[in-house]
């Protein structure tokens, strides 16, 4: 959660874009728990048995942080003031976008096949579903608390230094999107 990436990304053109970033966020930790909730279900050791589910996924993630880098691309908030008057959106909207952002990230999925079994404990009064759901909710409340200083942050950095262009953050969470839809394709074309 502490590494910029995909939801960074979304996070900073929320604050950039929106009056709130909660919507947003909201719908970015909707993803956060979905996907907790596939891997509690077992439906995440299917994909990881299934090299073509997660080719399919992976490539349908890829194609959505193309499209959003390419729309933060040519879109481009164009200056502070742009930033600071809200995009005529709506709430659900930018929490559906935010559901996307996190949901298709195969990021999240094989972070969270890959580290949550880790810390469960087969020999626990608790069931194995029940302790990967907790560990995906505390991992959920801490991107609660990074997603939004990262997006409400990108707003007041922009009013305490008028001189830093809404456009060239807007650029660069565009350039990372499509940089990491770029290399989620090669990486799903190589292997």
């Amino acid at each position: 959660m502490l590494t910029p990436g995909a939801d960074w990304a979304y996070a900073i053109a929320a604050g950039l874009r929106h009056r709130t970033v909660l919507p947003a966020i909201g719908g970015m930790l909707s993803g956060h728990l979905l996907m907790t909730a596939i891997v509690a279900a077992g439906v995440a050791a299917l994909v990881a048995r299934t090299p073509a589910l997660m080719t399919v996924l992976t490539t349908a993630g890829a194609v959505y942080l193309l499209w959003l880098g390419a729309k933060m691309l040519t879109q481009p908030a164009q200056s502070v003031q742009a930033a600071q008057d809200p995009v005529p959106t709506s709430p659900a909207r930018e929490a559906l976008a935010g559901l996307g952002v996190s949901g298709l990230n195969p990021k999240v999925l094989l972070l969270f096949v890959a580290l949550l079994p880790q810390f469960t404990d087969a020999n626990s009064g608790w069931p194995l579903p029940m302790q990967i759901l907790m560990l995906g909710l505390v991992h959920t409340i801490g991107c609660a608390v990074v997603y939004t200083g990262v997006g409400t942050g990108a707003r007041v950095v922009l009013r305490a230094r008028p001189a830093a262009a809404a456009r060239v953050v807007s650029t660069v969470s565009g350039i990372v999107m499509v940089a990491l839809g770029v290399v989620l394709l090669v990486e799903r074309l190589v292997a």
